[in-house]
């Protein structure tokens, strides 16, 4: 059975995956910064590099990289203590202590310019991050890259889909980011599978960068690779509900984007 490391073991998703890996018997460790009162969860501030937690990492067949700041409207601030520093930490340990290989939570927000375009969301497709958290996940994703280049470390790197913390995770309306957080909605179910196969996938898958949400229909996010990769099967889905609500928020999110878009052009022509 893998012995699997989990950062971030307290959060929404750690705390899932938590769950799933223990159902299935698997040995972990579990590392947080704030164990939030339980005795399993060592407690651990991986923005700071530190022997003593760097030594429980040694020797797992995955590290899961999940902890850092999770909210899109994080400050630079933030996200270079916790999803840049710490990110870079918790590579190195995987590499110090010779671990199998590192699944790092990256996100959707990578490719956050394309909500409303039409492009089909592809892995390859060219990042296009609209605010800090964005721009350090895509960097999460090239240290990994480059980890693997340099020391021979596997990584898959997660963009994740909308997994709620309350409770149910059901999909609906009642949804953040209109039809956009809907589309990318991810059952608890699917999350655990996509997470099991990324530790059990084959030594051979060295690097990838992967989708992961449920089969939604309608969805732009495109699930081949991560079929195709790491045998990925989403038993969930659902379609977005669209509310008179909804069609007014998508309406003035819309105009204001182009609107944006519309002064980053203007000013990228005057640099020219």
């Amino acid at each position: 059975m893998p012995r699997v490391v989990i950062t971030g073991a307290a959060g929404s998703i750690g705390g899932k995956l938590r769950r799933h890996f223990e159902s299935l018997g698997w040995p972990l460790v579990l590392l947080d910064r704030d164990s939030r009162g339980d005795p399993a969860i060592v407690e651990a501030d991986l923005s700071t590099w530190n022997e003593s937690w760097a030594d429980r990492v040694a020797g797992a067949d995955a590290l899961l990289l999940l902890a850092g700041m999770a909210y899109p409207h994080a400050s630079w601030t933030e996200v270079t203590r916790d999803n840049l520093d710490l990110v870079l930490n918790c590579f190195e340990a995987a590499v110090r202590g010779r671990v199998r290989r590192v699944i790092f939570a990256s996100s959707n927000w990578v490719l956050g310019g394309y909500r409303f375009s039409d492009e089909r969301l592809t892995p390859d497709l060219a990042p296009r991050p609209v605010n800090a958290y964005g721009m350090a996940k895509l960097v999460g994703e090239r240290i990994g890259k480059s980890f693997v280049d340099r020391h021979g470390l596997s990584v898959i790197c997660f963009r994740i889909g909308y997994a709620q913390r309350e409770p149910g995770n059901r999909p609906g309306p009642h949804m953040n980011w209109g039809l956009w957080g809907q589309a990318m909605w991810l059952s608890d179910r699917d999350l655990c599978q996509g997470f099991e196969k990324a530790v059990t996938a084959p030594d051979t898958l060295r690097f990838a960068v992967l989708n992961l949400m449920s089969d939604n229909p309608g969805m732009r996010w495109d699930l081949e690779e991560t079929r195709r990769l790491i045998g990925y099967v989403p038993q969930d889905g659902a379609a977005p509900v669209v509310t008179p609500e909804i069609e007014a928020e998508e309406t003035v999110s819309r105009h204001g984007w182009a609107a944006m878009e519309s002064i980053r052009d203007f000013l990228m022509r005057r640099r020219r």
